[in-house]
Parts: structure tokens; C-alpha cells; sequence
């Protein structure tokens, strides 16, 4: 029993609230300059890119033809819901651990280090992923062809250096300061969402209803639905015959699309840096939903208006859909692409160090690599090392069957998050909370359901990858963070402060 109490201890909340006080006041914290609309435009930046991009042909082509539409807004009703959960806690915990913060107040410190294995994962695989996808769409918007560039940016290519040299360029800036990143981020999602109301203003004038028809296709049985491991589970264990289009093909496509939402949750990282997160926080985190979720399904509707669903693009959906109607579309697209793949980047690149960050200063990895630069007020030194991480897996590894394992991580964040409202409401009831999640606890309840339903969608191999990635995650934190860990001296009448531990009050338990 000692044993298991050690696993589910928990951080108090207001401890969690004031711990950036006194680095702020120091200089050594992380800064606050970040408002609503910078919170927008970081998570605009990190949610449209690949899946806009990349996924609208792969499933409208594969699972759910013109319906891809309902599976982009199956996907984004469930983001939002996860969004309102996601802005209380961001709201009356503004912390730079987002969910795996909010999950050591609740369930305890076990479960919170699962999900921050999980965040990593997420950021660093999706980072390395559209890395690679920059690479292509830059060799292809400048017409970089040939064995030279092929060879050094091609998705064949031994390494990859067009990924490696991105990524090192905006891990750079996200090391400097959050200052710059807001800037090079609001200028690329500019540029990005100019071009992305283009494809919708431009491609209504060549649709073809005809296109659209039939809108939900007729279920056929899979390809390749013989093979186990790459089933949804939900069908693995019912044995029910896999299968494409119909409801169940645009169930999976909503799993698999929901890839085109994941990021989102990256502006909770930024609670420590926003200057007033009891408006900015829910304003950021549903601001972003709302958007691009409207994006997502406008050029969902124009480009399966244009172009037969069978007929579409796997690699470039949008900009071959344009080439036969407006020449120059393509190079808008690519340039677009480019962009928004950009910023994607770099928005992970800053998640992963505000993750690390906080396991650090709560002991979990060790705290020098984590401790925020005295000049740029960043995590400066992890920063570096996530970019190099990344890089390297960027420049030798294809990521391209692994995406789905972005998109697993995320949902079961997504199912801590909906728990920690609902667990808080109960243990906290007059925590103050400048912004309430509708409907607890029914909403979070519906969202981790409905999280698990997309899991459930997903292939069985996926879940054999993330289980042996939870695994190595394990084996990390019973080796190191379980021992380290500051609440363990919290345990002898310590706790945890920013810069080491601080005394315990014996009346109240707080700092």
C-alpha cells in the first residue's frame, strides 16, 4: 500500500498556480507577454498543416468519400468538446505542463508522467513527421526536381536535409524566445489562412454537384482487411469484416483526421507565458477550434466539389485539384503548405520544451536540463536538445506509418483532461475558475467516451506501438522519476518550489 500511495500521489493546485511567482519576480520564470490573439495564432499555427494538406484525399479517396466532411466535423465536435474541458483547468491552472499538470493534481503523479511521455511523443513525432512533409512541399513548390534534390530532400532520400534544416532554423527561434515565435508564427498563419479562404472562395466557382453524389458511398469491404494488425480495433475484437466508406469508413477517417486537429492542446503549455490566462486561455483554446474547424470543413466540401473522390490526389489533394482551373494555384498551395507546415513545427518544438520544463521543476528528469535561460526566459538548453532530437529522426526515420500514433496520444490526453475537470469539481469546489466547462460532469464524461470510441477506430497495430512506447515510459520512471521525484520529499515534509524545495506549513499544507 506504501508502495501504490507513492504512485498516485498529487501536487496541490495552488501550489501548481504560484510556482512561476517567484522565477517571474527573479527573472528566472518563464515571461508573461502572450495574449488571446497570440494564443490563436499558436494554435492556428500548430493545427492546420499536415492534415489539411496531406489527410482530406487520403480518406476521402480510401474510407469516406465527399462524407469526409462529416468525419472532419465528427472530429472537430469532439476537439471542441475536449476544448471546453481543456479551458477550465488552463484557465484556473495556468501551468506550462497543460495535461500532465492538470493530471498530477488529480490522479496522481503515475498517471501524469504516462501522459507527459505521451505529450513527447505527440510533439517530437509529429515535429519529425511534418518535417519531412516541408521538405517535399518546398521541393515541389520551387520545382526542385531531379536526382540532386531528390537525393537530399526527397521522401527517398538516405538524409533527408531539407527536414534537418528546418527543423534546426526553428528550433533556433524557439529557443531565443517566445517573443519571436509569436512573431514568426502570426506571420505564417497569416499567410496560411489567406490561402486557405482562396481554395474556398476560388473553388466554389468549379463545383460539380455531381462530384458530390453519392455523398455517403456504399460500404465495400476493405482492402487488405485480412491483415489483423491493421484493422480498427473495435472491429478486431468484434469480428465484424473490415470495411470502407459507409459509417464505419467515416468513423475511421474521423479517427485518423483527428491527426488535422492534435496540437491544439499546445497553447495550455503557455499559461505560465499569457498575461491574463482566466480570458485569454478559453478565448485561445476555442478560438483555435472554431476557426479551423470551419476551415477544415469548407475546403473539405470545395475540394470533393471539384474533383470526383476517386479521382483525388493522395500527396497534394488541393493544389492538383486546382492546376487544370488556375495555373499559379499550385504554387499559392505549395507556398501555403510550406507555411503552415512551418509553423507547425515550431509550435511543437515550444510544447515539448514547456513540457519538459515542468518535469524538471517537478523532478522528474533532472532539473538543471530544464531550468529557464536567465536572457531569454525559455527553456533554452532543452529546447536545444529537443531540436536536435528531432532533427535526427527527421533526416533517417520514415515516419509516415506512424502518424496515427499521433493521433492516439492525443485523445488519451484529451480522456486525462475531461477526468481532472470532473475529479477537481469534486475535490476543489471553490478553486476559483474564471471559465466553467458547461455541464459537469455529463460533458467531460461524453468527451473521454467519445475520445475512446475514436481510439477504438484506430488500427490494432497503433496501439501495439503506443502500448510499447508507455512501456520504455515505465521503465524511464521507476528508474529515475519515482526516486527524484520532489514530492517524494514532499512525503518528509518538503515540497517542491522552482528553484529546489521549500518547508511545508504543518496547519494548512501549503507553501
Amino acid at each position: 500500500m506504501g508502495v501504490l500511495r507513492t504512485l498516485v500521489r498529487t501536487k496541490d493546485v495552488d501550489t501548481v498556480i504560484h510556482q512561476n511567482d517567484e522565477g517571474e519576480s527573479h527573472g528566472e520564470g518563464l515571461s508573461k507577454t502572450l495574449t488571446a490573439r497570440d494564443l490563436m495564432g499558436f494554435g492556428i499555427g500548430i493545427v492546420i498543416g499536415t492534415g489539411i494538406f496531406t489527410l482530406t484525399g487520403v480518406e476521402a479517396k480510401n474510407q469516406a468519400g465527399p462524407a469526409i466532411v462529416v468525419s472532419f466535423a465528427i472530429a472537430g465536435i469532439i476537439s471542441m468538446m475536449a476544448a471546453l474541458c481543456y479551458a477550465e483547468v488552463a484557465s484556473a491552472v495556468p501551468t506550462a505542463g497543460s495535461s500532465y499538470t492538470y493530471a498530477y493534481t488529480t490522479i496522481g503523479e503515475i498517471f501524469a508522467w504516462i501522459i507527459a511521455w505521451d505529450l513527447v511523443l505527440e510533439f517530437a513525432l509529429g515535429a519529425a513527421v511534418v518535417a519531412r512533409g516541408w521538405s517535399g512541399y518546398l521541393q515541389s513548390a520551387l520545382g526542385l526536381h531531379g536526382s540532386f534534390w531528390d537525393s537530399i530532400m526527397g521522401e527517398g532520400s538516405t538524409v533527408n536535409l531539407g527536414a534537418v534544416f528546418i527543423v534546426l532554423v526553428l528550433g533556433t527561434v524557439a529557443a531565443v524566445g517566445i517573443k519571436e515565435s509569436k512573431w514568426v508564427t502570426n506571420a505564417l498563419v497569416v499567410t496560411k489562412v489567406a490561402v486557405c479562404l482562396f481554395v474556398i472562395v476560388a473553388g466554389l466557382f468549379f463545383l460539380k454537384m455531381s462530384n458530390l453524389t453519392p455523398f455517403f458511398p456504399k460500404s465495400v469491404p476493405a482492402e487488405g482487411g485480412g491483415e489483423e494488425l491493421k484493422q480498427p480495433l473495435w472491429q478486431w475484437v468484434s469480428g465484424i469484416q473490415p470495411s470502407s466508406f459507409g459509417v464505419a469508413g467515416v468513423l475511421v477517417a474521423a479517427a485518423v483526421v483527428f491527426f488535422a486537429y492534435s496540437g491544439f492542446e499546445a497553447v495550455a503549455n503557455l499559461g505560465e507565458e499569457t498575461k491574463n490566462p482566466g480570458k485569454d486561455m478559453p478565448r485561445g483554446l476555442i478560438g483555435t477550434l472554431l476557426i479551423c474547424t470551419f476551415l477544415y470543413l469548407a475546403v473539405c466540401f470545395v475540394i470533393t466539389g471539384m474533383v470526383k473522390y476517386t479521382n483525388l490526389d493522395e500527396g497534394a489533394p488541393i493544389s492538383e485539384a486546382f492546376k487544370p482551373h488556375i495555373g499559379i494555384a499550385g504554387f499559392l498551395i505549395g507556398l501555403a503548405a510550406v507555411c503552415g507546415l512551418s509553423s507547425v513545427i515550431l509550435v511543437d518544438i515550444v510544447a515539448m520544451g514547456r513540457i519538459g520544463f515542468a518535469l524538471s521543476r517537478d523532478g522528474l528528469v533532472p532539473e538543471s536540463v530544464g531550468r529557464a535561460h536567465p536572457k531569454y526566459r525559455t527553456p533554452f538548453f532543452l529546447t536545444i536538445g529537443t531540436t536536435i532530437v528531432v532533427a535526427i529522426i527527421a533526416a533517417f526515420v520514415k515516419l509516415a506509418t506512424l502518424a496515427e500514433m499521433v493521433s492516439i496520444g492525443t485523445l488519451f490526453a484529451f480522456v486525462v483532461v475531461a477526468i481532472a475537470v470532473a475529479v477537481l469539481r469534486r475535490t476543489k469546489p471553490r478553486m476559483d475558475r474564471p471559465f466553467r466547462t458547461p455541464q459537469v460532469p455529463l460533458l467531460p464524461i461524453i468527451t473521454a467516451l467519445c475520445c475512446f470510441g475514436l481510439m477504438a477506430s484506430l488500427a490494432v497495430e497503433t496501439w501495439l506501438r503506443f502500448l510499447v512506447w508507455l512501456v520504455i515510459g515505465l521503465i524511464v520512471y521507476f528508474a529515475y522519476g519515482r526516486s527524484h521525484s520532489k514530492l517524494a520529499l514532499g512525503s518528509r515534509g518538503r515540497i517542491p518550489g522552482l528553484h529546489g524545495s521549500v518547508p511545508l506549513d504543518k496547519t494548512d499544507g501549503k507553501s
